[in-house]
């Protein structure tokens, strides 16, 4: 595939340019990914400025340049008289445009579902996927986990990755059949503009609780960033607009939601919501209730666990709607769905003791996955015994409210390594203890992580549950810029399988 530099910047805001014509075989940001007629786009990003870089992608065989900067668009144009370049005032939305036109405009072939909130965007992505699939639909679907592509499955680096890359990927989806899209979408790359000019056909709010403010800052401006979602970035308001009308920050969707065509609530408290769910029956493995819908009542069966799950189930019945599928195509697809790896996802095991691995990772999550888990031992009299760490280099803020969250709802909890990234993993572990210390709930800590697992499941019992919280679908673990092969479930089977041939032997 190629194309001329003049049509891929035909729809790109060029402040100034250099004459000349040239071919394009790849439009790239990654200088490291530069091949010879590839056009290199220079962007200020949050952690490096690409400008730096542009030799470094010519001497890799670009032959155009798109840049941000007015010193490196002089300073190029001066060492390389014959190269075209462009210099523009915002990379990544020339990125985006460049890209959208060097792909031929996948993302006008789909129709683009985007979820945002804090929890429960891959559960609630994955959801609508498997319904719109359960139809017969073509899908693509980029998230946490992974990148769907039809029927192929590939390894996803960023929750919601740079434009030119989901182009890529929606243009490889266009190219298999498919016709609608479900995108996660980030706040980091509402802000920083990622999705510029996709179209969202419906949009998705499942909640809003503290994470990100390392980032961020404050949850007025972590909520601000999510709602941009409601109103376009780049584009025109979506369809439909899909909003938890039981959370804290359902007004502030719903502001940004004014110029949407429809805009549909879902809840259990707010009976006033558009799709409401009550009766609701939890056990593990299985999910009931009756849910209200503008299309009329129906009786909701899922194999998902948690109330939780009952909002994803909501959220994703809605979307499933706004994009066409009857309420009967809706209750027979979600009976049919599977669990989301790393959320809520059970070990197996011979001894009689429940072991969960799950995603959750602030102290909301924690203390809706402990709740989860207290009413399923309830019926045994089991403990509920709570591992989990906290990220480095992330909001330390949160550090110790997710050590009270576990205290307040465990009767034991082991504290360990998560991702420390680049910090002392004794360090985040003593901010988070100071959280666990304001109750009176017991606490082993114990810095390794697959030891931790060992100790966490040794300590229980038949008829208790052992939650291991924070890593999820994760198969690293990142330490001092390393990334360590790390799987939560294989470790955890791993420990069973030990304990299970320790006790035999007795």
């Amino acid at each position: 595939m190629s194309k001329s530099f003049q049509k891929i910047i035909r729809d790109v805001t060029v402040l100034e340019q250099t004459q000349g014509e040239i071919d394009i075989s790849s439009v790239e940001y990654d200088s490291r990914r530069v091949e010879k007629g590839s056009l290199f786009v220079a962007m200020r990003g949050e952690s490096t400025d690409g400008n730096r870089y542009i030799a470094a992608a010519i001497s890799h065989g670009a032959t155009a340049v798109i840049t941000d900067s007015r010193s490196a668009f002089d300073e190029t144009r001066t060492a390389y008289p014959v190269l075209p370049i462009a210099l523009v005032e915002r990379g990544r939305r020339a990125l985006a445009e460049a890209s959208a036109a060097f792909f031929d405009h996948p993302e006008k072939a789909l129709k683009l579902c985007g979820v945002t909130g804090t929890n429960g965007k891959t559960t609630t992505a994955f959801l609508i996927e498997g319904l719109l699939r359960s139809v017969g639909r073509e899908t693509v679907l980029i998230g946490t986990i992974e990148t769907h592509v039809g029927s192929e499955v590939r390894l996803s680096p960023h929750t919601t990755p740079e434009s030119r890359d989901v182009l890529a990927i929606f243009a490889d989806g266009v190219r298999v059949g498919a016709s609608e899209a479900v995108m996660e979408m980030s706040s980091h790359a509402l802000e920083q503009e990622r999705v510029w000019r996709l179209p969202v056909d419906v949009a998705v709010f499942t909640n809003l609780t503290q994470d990100h403010l390392d980032y961020h800052g404050t949850m007025e401006a972590y909520g601000a960033a999510k709602a941009k979602l409601f109103a376009g970035v780049g584009a025109s308001a979506p369809r439909v607009a899909v909003i938890n009308a039981d959370d804290a920050y359902a007004d502030t969707m719903l502001d940004a939601a004014h110029a949407c065509e429809t805009v549909w609530t879902y809840g259990v408290s707010d009976t006033r919501a558009s799709f409401h769910a009550s009766e609701v029956v939890l056990h593990a493995g299985e999910t009931r209730f009756t849910m209200r819908t503008p299309l009329g009542v129906a009786q909701m069966v899922s194999h998902l666990t948690g109330s939780v799950n009952v909002y994803n189930l909501l959220a994703a019945s809605a979307t499933a709607m706004a994009r066409g599928l009857s309420l009967r195509e809706i209750v027979e697809g979600a009976a049919l769905l599977s669990p989301v790896p790393g959320r809520f996802e059970t070990v197996a095991n011979t001894l009689g003791i429940t072991v969960v691995v799950d995603y959750a990772h602030t102290d909301d999550a924690l203390r809706n996955l402990i709740t989860l888990a207290r009413e399923l031992v309830r019926e045994h009299n089991g403990r509920v015994i709570t591992l989990f760490g906290c990220g480095g280099d992330r909001d330390r803020t949160k550090r110790p409210k997710m050590g009270r969250a576990a205290g307040e709802g465990s009767d034991l909890v082991v504290l360990t390594s998560d991702n420390p990234r680049s910090e002392d993993p004794q360090a985040i572990v003593n901010e988070a203890l100071a959280g666990v210390r304001e109750t009176d709930t017991k606490c082993i800590v114990e810095l390794d992580r697959t030891r931790a697992i060992a100790s966490a499941i040794r300590e229980a019992r038949a008829g208790d549950i052992v939650l291991l919280a924070g890593k999820g679908h994760e198969k690293v673990q990142i330490v001092y810029g390393q990334e360590l092969p790390f799987d939560d479930v294989a470790v955890a089977g791993s420990a069973l399988r030990t304990l299970e041939a320790e006790r035999a032997e007795r």
